[in-house]
């Protein structure tokens, strides 16, 4: 069996691989994709349109012969070929509005996927904050099983030489059954939140991977004071839910004017070229003179004739010489002028309004919103630096304390009881300390992203 090194993941290849694989982000690029589409479509929209068409029938029964404007009813067959072109020339203004309205959107889309991005970084390195955070307290389980089977080692002893109780083994016993389940609990905390970073990563769970620990003291050196004005003002100005939402507005916005073009007139020029064939036509190659009777003498019935004259036609008529002929052109305007669609131009500009006026109360909540997040993060980032120095303190008061407890209970001045509970008083206030070092760490981390700077360890 082969073993596979186990990949080595920094906080800043932990971000890479997340913006490079995770599918989110891959369905935010596919929309952008699309309103890049829409956008190229609407620039097209302002050239010609050319389209052709060709009919071809047999026609049976009295039917119209189109080459000739006449009716026979004679079985024939009829081909018909046309080309036509035509161009805008005013629709009051929308097409130009379009393409400003899908220009937008496809600004919006952009911003969008920015915004996927930035919340997807802040959850990678929320996530690696919590993996750090997991480890050092899985770290701490496994020496609080050391010490509790140092202490079950001593209590056995002392069992076993008459200086301790049944009472003093069995609490030591429990004080290491104690730890062994925080240590199981410690390890499945850690697993799941690995587990969690590799699904942002898109990585196979079964992918054996080492998460790189700073420098604590590096991370540990954060900023704690901010001016929580200062902080929304920048905010305000870079932030990808506030730029979505002031895009969207004006896509709103333009897309008023879009819906106010339909109380316009539509002009356009137009254009044609078409021909014909049918299987029953003559071609006329001269003309020649003929007599014919035209009536009789009344009276003596001698017989009246008269010259006319009449068409002499080809022996056959090609497909290629009536498409010849018959070939016609057209040029001209078109207008349509809007008198009444049944309000329907009016309901498309009050939806258009409408939906205006909601986007501009979408973007003012956001930005109350962001407001009302970014002063209780910074609240919260305050009171993090203030509950981690208060757990440092407790840390280090029971951590002495623990150190006198021990030497007494080592000379028999302290009953069991008492050593094991400064035990896990010392235990908690450790995993506490650990705990509140890293929500510290984290508040100031949301802070920055709310800033725009880069989220490193």
């Amino acid at each position: 069996m082969q073993l596979r090194a186990q990949e080595k993941i920094s906080l800043q290849h932990a971000v890479e691989l997340a913006l490079d694989r995770n599918l989110t982000i891959k369905q935010a690029q596919f929309n952008e994709a699309l309103a890049t589409e829409d956008y190229k479509q609407a620039k097209n929209n302002l050239y010609p349109s050319l389209g052709v068409n060709s009919q071809g029938s047999y026609n049976f029964g009295r039917s119209p012969n189109l080459t000739t404007y006449s009716y026979t009813s004679q079985s024939f067959m009829y081909i018909n070929g046309q080309a036509q072109a035509s161009i805008t020339l005013f629709e009051g203004g929308q097409l130009r509005n379009q393409i400003l309205q899908n220009r937008i959107a496809l600004d919006a889309s952009k911003t969008s996927t920015a915004k996927v991005k930035n919340d997807l970084v802040l959850s990678v390195v929320t996530n690696y904050l919590q993996v750090l955070t997991n480890q050092d307290l899985l770290t701490a389980a496994q020496q609080q099983i050391a010490i509790a089977k140092l202490t079950l080692d001593r209590s056995q002893k002392n069992f076993d030489a008459g200086n301790a109780t049944l009472a003093d083994l069995s609490q030591a016993k429990a004080q290491l059954s104690t730890a062994e389940l925080n240590l199981t609990n410690a390890q499945n905390q850690v697993d799941l939140t690995i587990l969690a970073l590799k699904q942002y990563m898109e990585m196979d769970p079964t992918t054996q991977i080492v998460i790189e620990k700073p420098d604590i003291s590096k991370i540990t050196n954060v900023q704690l004071l901010y001016n929580a004005q200062d902080v929304i003002k920048t905010a305000l100005n870079i932030n990808p839910d506030i730029q979505l939402a002031e895009t969207q507005e004006r896509g709103y916005a333009q897309a008023v004017r879009v819906a106010k073009a339909n109380y316009y007139p539509v002009l356009s020029l137009f254009g044609s070229l078409g021909s014909n064939y049918s299987s029953v036509s003559k071609n006329v190659i001269g003309v020649t003179s003929i007599t014919q009777q035209i009536g009789v003498v009344q009276g003596t019935n001698e017989p009246v004739f008269g010259q006319f004259q009449s068409a002499v036609y080809a022996p056959s008529y090609s497909i290629t010489s009536q498409f010849g002929n018959n070939f016609n052109q057209s040029v001209g305007l078109n207008l349509q002028i809007p008198v009444f669609n049944r309000f329907q131009a009016r309901t498309y500009v009050r939806k258009a309004q409408i939906n205006y006026e909601n986007a501009r109360v979408a973007t003012q909540l956001a930005k109350n919103t962001l407001t009302k997040t970014i002063i209780q993060a910074v609240s919260d980032l305050s009171a993090a630096e203030r509950k981690y120095q208060s757990a440092v303190q407790t840390y280090n008061a029971n951590k002495d304390a623990f150190n006198v407890t021990e030497q007494r209970y080592n000379v028999g001045l302290v009953n069991s009881l008492d050593y094991n509970t400064s035990l896990t008083n010392l235990n908690k206030s450790e995993n506490d300390m650990i705990e509140a070092r890293y929500e510290m760490i984290f508040r100031s981390k949301v802070i920055d992203y709310y800033l725009g700077n880069p989220i490193t360890l």
